[in-house]
């Protein structure tokens, strides 16, 4: 089995996309992350759904959790308002700038090295030169224990 064969459709987002928007996409297709492209169109990174949790979540509580506990509710409601204004490009940790990619002929086993080895949610699939699709860590596994 090749990475085409079990790549899909996947939305994705530009550098310079509204990282709110980005966030809501996420959220209603319960994404584990999205695929970042650059200007010509080809990925560029991957920006997990983690990462935008972490990046509405204030530094004093990543560093310390149980001061979450002292967040009023209304505060808790206006977590997301951080990313109103701000692009994708601005959320995106440096550090995730290396788009995991697959070629559209690599095993599942070439995908899921990959995969394992920059702890993305997915991976990019690329067929001449262009986005094939994407395959998420869910899909590779499902494609993995079907044999």
């Amino acid at each position: 089995m090749h990475a085409e064969d079990i790549a899909e459709e996947f939305p994705v987002v530009t550098m310079d996309s509204d990282a709110l928007d980005a966030a809501r996409m996420l959220a209603e297709h319960r994404l584990p992350g999205i695929v970042v492209t650059d200007a010509s169109g080809k990925p560029f990174a991957v920006l997990p759904a983690s990462q935008v949790v972490r990046f509405i979540i204030p530094q004093y509580v990543q560093d310390d959790p149980s001061l979450a506990g002292v967040l009023d509710e209304s505060m808790a409601d206006r977590a997301a308002d951080k990313l109103g204004g701000k692009t994708v490009r601005e959320v995106l940790p440096e550090h995730l700038t290396d788009v995991p990619a697959a070629r559209a002929d690599d095993t599942i086993i070439e995908v899921a090295a990959s995969m394992a080895r920059c702890r993305s949610p997915l991976i990019a699939v690329m067929k001449e030169g262009r986005l094939a699709g994407v395959i998420t860590a869910s899909r590779l596994l499902e494609a993995a224990l079907r044999h």
